[in-house]
C-alpha cells in the first residue's frame, strides 16, 4: 500500500512512521487484491487538536477515517481503525453479493439445440402379419397402459383401423380411419 502524508503545522518522527506502516500494512492486505491501493493522509493541528483524515479508493469507493485527538499518533490510529471498519463492510459487501453474469441473446441461435439436432430420427418396422383379434374401444382403453403414448388396433365393429393417442392433460384421442 502506497502511503502519501499531508501536514499542515505538523511533522512525524521516522519511528511514528514505522509503527504507522506496520499499521497501513495490515489495512493494505484487506484492500490489495492484485492491484496496489493508494492511501491518503492528512494532518492538521487547530488550537491544540490534532485532526487526522486517511482517505483510500477502493473498487470506486471512498473510504474516508476520521479522527481527532489531543495526541497526534492516537488520533492516527483512530482514524485507521475508522477505515479498517469500513473496509471490512465493503468487503463482507462484495462477498456475499451473487454476481452472476447475464445471459446475452443472439437473434437467430437458440439456448438448446433443436430435439433433431440432437438424436438421429428412426423408423420402427410393425409386423402386420400378425395376425390380432380385432377390439372394442373400452378394451383398448385397458390394454393402453401408462408406458404407451398411442395405441393401433383394428377396430370390431367397423373393421377399420384406428387409434387410440394419449394427450398430454391425461385424456385420450381416437382417429378412426
Amino acid at each position: 500500500m502506497k502511503i502519501t502524508y499531508t501536514g499542515r503545522q505538523v511533522e512525524l518522527a521516522p519511528a511514528q512512521l514505522k509503527k504507522l506502516e506496520a499499521r497501513f500494512a495490515k489495512v493494505g492486505k484487506l484492500l490489495d487484491g492484485r492491484r496496489e491501493c493508494e492511501a491518503h493522509v492528512i494532518l492538521s493541528l487547530e488550537r491544540h487538536l490534532h485532526q487526522a483524515e486517511v482517505t483510500v479508493n477502493y473498487f470506486n469507493h471512498e473510504l474516508v477515517g476520521l479522527a481527532a485527538n489531543t495526541d497526534l499518533f492516537t488520533a492516527i490510529h483512530s482514524a485507521i481503525e475508522k477505515l479498517e471498519k469500513q473496509a471490512l463492510k465493503q468487503r463482507t459487501k462484495w462477498r456475499d453479493i451473487k454476481r452472476t453474469p447475464r445471459k446475452t441473446e443472439q437473434p437467430g441461435i437458440s439456448e438448446r439445440p433443436e430435439p433433431e439436432a440432437e438424436r438421429p430420427q428412426r423408423v420402427y418396422r410393425v409386423n402386420h402379419h400378425q395376425k390380432r383379434k380385432p377390439m372394442t374401444l373400452d378394451e383398448a382403453l385397458l390394454e393402453m397402459d401408462k408406458s404407451r403414448d398411442y395405441l393401433v388396433y383394428r377396430d370390431a365393429e367397423t373393421g377399420g383401423t384406428s387409434v387410440l393417442v394419449r394427450r398430454r392433460d391425461g385424456n385420450f384421442d381416437l382417429v378412426e380411419g
